[in-house]
């Protein structure tokens, strides 16, 4: 249910005990090997290496490359004030940076990464692409784009976060014989599915899981429409929808089986609730900020607020689960930071926020992080037909159905957000995709 994902400190502590030639023998081999099927067709390769243990794996792969009778050219890239010839190869191997990198590289570093990129070849970089940290995906300057990655023993946190992720290309996971160990991070797998328990004999509307949605503004019903509609494709048995009551009459003809009341009439919609959807085209009126503090405050009811219920939220006090969806945008906002400064920071951003609201974050993006107190943090891939308006609204119904269900709340969320990607990778579309395509796949990805 959840692949293990390494930081470099982890990585050393599993390589411990080992002997560290014997370690590049395996790795520089494995790369080798992985080169000659994965390019049948090529012959000639650049391998560019670093003074470290990338470096010495990268030259074991050249070693074993020149006896495939592969026209072989090794770069070393110190010293670091020498203009570096690569040559004209068919592949270039990236093994100047590995997992223990951090920061920015050098110039001359920086300068060689740059040639790499533009020799106009496929790359394929050894661990992960020379300036991506590996323990947090961040990336402070340079960075090699690799068509592939060829990773050692097990995935590395950089390789799923943004901006990291972006520059990994396709991956390969190589056996090198180390043990498994407990990590801080990790991926979830499809399997996590199974916990989402399905409407079943005995159940009622009810206790299939009753989702209250408060939001859809004039002229944002669409919001809180995409969100009831996700919720029952996600197996919930009854979905509410509390909005103003100018936008009744919208949600009645777009909304055939969810119950619709005036705002005014939340408070007695929460007693059918088993959890709230908040902020799904709330608006961001000084009355729908109180109106969230309360429900958050006021109530016993598993929630998930979005949109525009993260609109200058204050932390509250509460005990029941709780899950913030923001983007980086809203996150920024919540912490009073540029959401730049979220985009290259995505999992200290996400720490901060954990320790500032108490409760479980998911921070959308590329590379979707689900964090919690004290618990395992998880990063879940995406699928790029996702980056479309009302997504948002869809993956916020999914985890009110859940949540409702009786799902821990990282667990919900973590399941919501994979149910999420595979419905829209499921989807027939690739180009227009829309919010719709995915809620209607979602029974085929949790049947």
């Amino acid at each position: 249910m959840f692949e293990p994902l390494y930081t470099a400190e982890e990585m050393r502590a599993v390589e411990a005990g080992h002997d560290v030639k014997q370690l590049m023998r395996r790795a520089g081999g494995a790369l080798a090997e992985f080169i000659l099927e994965e390019y049948d067709d090529e012959s000639s390769v650049t391998v560019v290496c670093g003074p470290g243990n990338n470096g010495g794996d990268g030259q074991v792969a050249a070693r074993r490359l020149r006896q495939a009778n592969w026209d072989v050219r090794v770069v070393e890239s110190k010293p670091e004030d020498e203009e570096k010839d690569l040559g004209k190869p068919g592949l270039i191997v990236d093994a100047v940076f590995g997992t223990g990198f951090t920061g920015e590289p050098r110039p001359g570093a920086a300068r060689l990464i740059d040639q790499i990129n533009s020799a106009g070849v496929d790359v394929v970089a050894v661990d992960v692409p020379s300036g991506v940290d590996a323990s947090t995906g961040e990336v402070a300057g340079a960075v090699v784009d690799a068509t592939w990655t060829v990773t050692f023993h097990r995935e590395k946190v950089g390789l799923y976060v943004a901006p990291g992720t972006l520059h990994r290309g396709e991956l390969e996971v190589v056996d090198i014989g180390l043990q498994d160990r407990e990590t801080v991070f990790a991926r979830p797998t499809t399997e996590i599915l199974d916990l989402v328990p399905l409407r079943s004999p005995g159940d009622t509307k009810y206790t299939a899981g009753s989702v209250l949605v408060v939001g859809g503004s004039p002229g944002l019903t669409g919001a809180a429409c995409l969100a009831a509609r996700a919720a029952f494709r996600a197996d919930a048995g009854y979905v509410a929808v509390a909005a103003p009551r100018a936008s009744l009459p919208v949600l009645e003809q777009q909304l055939l089986e969810a119950v619709k009341r005036p705002l005014e009439e939340v408070w007695d919609a929460v007693g059918r609730a088993r959890s709230l959807a908040l902020g799904p085209g709330l608006g961001r009126s000084e009355g729908a900020k109180e109106l969230v503090r309360r429900l958050l405050e006021e109530t016993d009811l598993p929630a998930v607020v979005d949109a525009d219920a993260l609109f200058d939220l204050d932390p509250f006090t509460r005990t029941a689960p709780t899950v913030l969806t923001p983007h980086s945008g809203e996150l920024g906002r919540l912490l009073d930071v540029d959401s730049s400064w979220i985009d290259a920071h995505r999992l200290e951003a996400s720490r901060r926020a954990v320790e500032r609201f108490n409760c479980v974050l998911l921070l959308k993006g590329e590379g979707t992080i689900v964090a919690a107190p004290d618990e395992q943090t998880l990063i879940c891939p995406g699928f790029p037909s996702l980056a479309t308006a009302g997504t948002g609204d869809v993956l916020t119904g999914i985890i009110g159905s859940f949540l409702a269900k009786g799902l821990d709340a990282r667990l919900a969320a973590a399941a919501a957000v994979t149910a999420h990607t595979e419905a829209a990778a499921e989807a027939p579309q690739r180009a227009g995709l829309i919010a719709s395509d995915v809620i209607e796949m979602l029974p085929y990805v949790l049947g």
